[in-house]
């Protein structure tokens, strides 16, 4: 396969932001660290970032066109993985969805986001002026039931649902109909309803019911809520400090370093670190959302309208889980949470969206 290499200039106010969002990461985790005996997740993690801006400075030269021209390929080999996963991989906390190997977990369904969002940004500019015609919106829907489906299979619901989220939201950037929206949305409720009697285990069910009463079960399915909302609470303005927060310090908090890093940052450095965190992705979406609006060539603007919305879903579904208004599903908050594969998958996509920025034409 051969790459034409564009030494492109990125978005520097974007990647400051990102840096930032890494840094605050970075020195949570350390504090983290400091109470984890035996742990050695920290210094994991330092090796995941460092592979992954590796990564981002070489897609961010990489033409982007090339990374859509074969963009089916690359769905069909991510969603190869994601039913091999099912038969070999490691369950986790009820979902199979990780290859274990010398002490490093994959979890291919992050790498698979970034796959999606090509195949379908390749689709959409084939087929733009198609979108009005039923067969089309089908299609559409059938290449994202591809993933859909087998990530349920895990079950990874909290995956399944923010997909579903970045291909509506990449729909709607093409001519697709209002009517053809609500039956795409009858769909999704008939495949949910579905989901719910005949894939969801019995503990997403009661993950589920539990955000609608966490009280229902305190100490077992709503502790994880409970805990994190009352660290939430406890930072006040300024926070505890670094590394004296009593709730995720003394490891009431569970899953502290992933799924409720959010709730970390909310008791060591207070509603004032916490909103600096919501600030920077507010400004990552809005910078994306305005470069989608002045691009001209319409396979980049797919690539980071679907970029843009896959952030937007992992955090409004991170941090709603954080302060108890969503449910618990599992999904990293972006950039913030531990994890190699979600780190590396989301700075691969980055560095394509800068390539895309960056050789695009602007109106």
């Amino acid at each position: 396969m051969k790459l034409s290499v564009h030494w492109r200039p990125v978005d520097w106010w974007l990647l400051a932001a990102v840096l930032i969002l890494i840094t605050v990461s970075t020195v949570i985790l350390f504090s983290l660290n400091q109470t984890s005996t035996g742990s050695d997740r920290f210094e994991k993690q330092l090796v995941f970032i460092v592979i992954g801006l590796v990564v981002l400075g070489i897609t961010s030269q990489l033409n982007y066109r090339t990374f859509l021209q074969y963009a089916y390929i690359h769905y069909l080999i991510w969603l190869v993985i994601l039913v091999l996963v099912i038969f070999f991989g490691t369950t986790i906390r009820g979902t199979t969805g990780w290859f274990q190997f010398a002490g490093i977990s994959l979890q291919p369904v992050e790498f698979a986001k970034i796959a999606f969002i090509l195949a379908a940004a390749r689709f959409l500019t084939d087929r733009s002026f198609e979108m009005e015609h039923w067969k089309t919106v089908v299609r559409y829907g059938a290449l994202l039931a591809g993933y859909v489906g087998f990530i349920l299979l895990q079950p990874d619901l909290g995956s399944a649902v923010v997909l579903v989220g970045t291909a509506t939201v990449m729909g709607l950037a093409t001519a697709v109909r209002p009517r053809q929206l609500w039956l795409i949305g009858a769909i999704a409720v008939l495949f949910g309803s579905l989901s719910w009697a005949f894939i969801l285990q019995d503990y997403q069910k009661d993950r589920l019911l539990t955000f609608i009463d966490p009280q229902r079960d305190p100490l077992r399915s709503g502790y994880n809520v409970t805990q994190a909302v009352i660290s939430v609470g406890s930072g006040q303005w300024f926070g505890r400090g670094l590394g004296l927060g009593p709730q995720s310090q003394l490891q009431f908090l569970p899953e502290r370093e992933t799924d409720f890093i959010f709730a970390v940052i909310a008791e060591e450095l207070g509603f004032v670190g916490a909103g600096t965190v919501i600030g920077l992705f507010a400004f990552i979406l809005w910078r994306l959302w305005r470069s989608s609006r002045l691009l001209s060539d319409d396979s980049a603007r797919y690539v980071v309208v679907g970029y843009a919305a896959l952030l937007f879903g992992q955090i409004l579904i991170n941090i709603g889980m954080n302060i108890g208004v969503m449910p618990v599903t599992g999904i990293p908050l972006p950039f913030v949470s531990a994890g190699g594969s979600s780190m590396i998958a989301l700075l691969f996509g980055l560095g394509i969206v800068f390539n895309a920025l960056a050789q695009s034409s602007r109106r």
